[in-house]
């Protein structure tokens, strides 16, 4: 993702979320070295993106979406296995996430990828107020021989 790719992806985010990033947020993660942020394209269309911020040894889910027309068809499933696979490859031992607590298509496609819950932060979201339950996937090291 550049910045040119913020304002498909800013309309993404408003048809996906009830209280959507802004602007200046994507830019903000487009523009740090710690952000991963990728996007889905087909035909050169911006169908879905992800944001993921790493720190040291973790990695911290901070958004993803895809078009509400192209869904249900394993495009948010191909970006979280980039992910994955490059957070594996460059060392992070941890992975984290926050979701709705209501959220029971997320919570299967994250537990699809190995996320388990292991908390609940009351009263997180806003837009309808709701709790988080967080998430996480620990990565076994990689070995060299």
């Amino acid at each position: 993702m550049v910045p040119e790719d913020v304002p498909a992806v800013l309309a993404i985010e408003q048809a996906s979320f009830s209280a959507p990033w802004s602007e200046h947020s994507f830019l903000s993660e487009v523009r740090n070295h710690n952000s991963l942020s990728l996007l889905a394209e087909i035909d050169n269309q911006v169908v879905g993106y992800i944001v993921v911020r790493i720190v040291a040894d973790e990695a911290h889910l901070h958004d993803i979406a895809v078009h509400p027309a192209q869904r249900r068809r394993g495009i948010a499933r191909s970006l979280m296995d980039r992910v994955l696979d490059e957070l594996r490859t460059g060392g992070t031992r941890f992975f984290f996430l926050e979701v709705r607590k209501s959220n029971e298509a997320a919570h299967l496609f994250y537990s699809s990828f190995g996320f388990r819950a292991y908390a609940l932060r009351r009263g997180y979201y806003a837009s309808p107020e709701e709790d988080a339950c967080l998430m996480r996937v620990d990565f076994s090291p990689i070995r060299s021989n």
